[in-house]
């Protein structure tokens, strides 16, 4: 029986046609894209396709504002290290209480040794902003107001165009990390007033290690790599063309799965969802129920740790997380779940399942056939089972109860 991989939020397979538009580029065609010569010149003609495919995913309105990087924790710092050192008198960031650890850890350093004065706006019970909050915070001290695009473990949209606006408004940048919605979601640049946005290319079937920033043609920049002229002096460094040739032909594909990713995918996601809460019962769906990326589900499970039904799982054959792939390891609650005030009840129970346009309708019935034993047998064995507390209703909780 083939493995299940339901972890694509921490990261995806690379796509078959990404690796063989790489594998050429390791040998035949080896040269520096900065050369003059013939194999130099060769290799940069395919960073720019790539650099135009990114840009087209993206909706930008020029390739060349299209800067590869390293990753998204390199991007995202990139964004808002220039953001306040390239805004004289600017010294305050505005950002949310559910950001990627490549945005919370460097933020918590800039204000410990920097002095930078951070505004850490928090979620209601479905991870919704509180936009009054970002707004009151916003002010003429603000270099940078920094909002993911979608949150990593509950898969939560954030309305960037309209912070993008209000950041604006208060003569701010304005940045997203939108690792987890590129390539899920469709995105167009040109409508929204958004001034640099961070990716990931193994989030989206793409190689590790490569990603971009992106930054919007006349937004002030200053380099967090300084040395050679690459990235037009944006970004020193001899290219890393297979990987980059890699993160265009990833953004290609996207591009042409986005629709499997809206239909086919959200449908999958929402049987899972469906039939753990019909079969299991006592369990929630954490997240905005309305606005969601289509292939992220974190479903909580009553007076349960969510450890084990991860690691029955994965003795089953199916890949599932705790929610963050970057907290793994840790037995404290999920920083995203503390913020949305999850219940105690639910707040270690809970399970993340995502899924890409890999996963197949029999992957969803593995885990259905699979799941509801794996809860009943611990529920029977748990000191905090629901033996021991009751539920106030007979019905099962319902994600509704959670964002009311």
């Amino acid at each position: 029986m083939r493995p299940v991989y339901l972890d694509n939020n921490a990261t995806t397979r690379a796509d078959p046609e990404v690796v063989a538009a790489m594998l050429p580029f390791f040998t035949d065609q080896f040269g520096n894209a900065s050369s003059s010569h013939a194999f130099g010149s060769e290799v940069a003609g395919a960073v720019r396709q790539a650099r135009k495919s990114l840009q087209a995913l993206l909706g930008a309105a020029f390739d060349h504002e299209i800067v590869f990087t390293s990753g998204g924790t390199e991007s995202d710092n990139a964004a808002i290290l220039s953001a306040l050192d390239a805004q004289e008198g600017r010294n305050e960031i505005v950002t949310t209480a559910v950001e990627h650890p490549a945005i919370l850890s460097l933020v918590e350093y800039l204000r410990d040794k920097r002095g930078v004065a951070v505004h850490l706006i928090g979620v209601d019970a479905a991870g919704r902003l509180d936009l009054e909050a970002y707004r009151r915070a916003l002010g003429p001290r603000t270099a940078i107001a920094s909002v993911m695009w979608a949150n990593n473990e509950t898969g939560t949209l954030f309305p960037v165009s309209e912070l993008a606006k209000l950041a604006h408004e208060a003569g701010a940048l304005f940045h997203t990390d939108a690792v987890q919605a590129v390539g899920k979601i469709a995105i167009d640049l040109k409508s929204a007033d958004i001034d640099l946005l961070s990716l990931s290319g193994h989030k989206l079937h793409g190689p590790k290690g490569i990603g971009a920033l992106y930054v919007r043609k006349g937004t002030p920049f200053v380099p967090l790599l300084r040395g050679g002229p690459q990235e037009r002096r944006r970004r020193g460094g001899t290219e890393n063309v297979p990987a980059i040739v890699g993160l265009g032909k990833a953004a290609e594909l996207a591009g042409r799965h986005l629709a499997d990713e809206q239909g086919r995918v959200r449908s999958l996601r929402d049987r899972l969802e469906q039939d753990i809460i019909q079969s299991v019962g006592h369990c929630a769906v954490l997240g905005d129920p309305d606005h969601r990326l289509p292939n992220t589900s974190n479903i909580a499970f009553q007076h349960l740790e969510g450890e084990p039904i991860v690691m029955r799982l994965n003795q089953a054959g199916i890949a599932a997380s705790l929610g963050s792939a970057c907290a793994s390891g840790s037995m404290e609650p999920s920083h995203v779940l503390r913020a949305m005030n999850v219940p105690a009840d639910l707040l270690r129970g809970a399970v993340r399942f995502s899924l890409s346009r890999d996963t197949s309708t029999e992957d969803i019935e593995r885990v259905l056939q699979v799941l509801p034993d794996i809860v009943a047998r611990l529920r029977e064995t748990s000191p905090d089972s629901l033996q021991h507390h009751p539920p106030q209703s007979a019905d099962p909780l319902r994600s509704t109860e959670l964002t009311q």
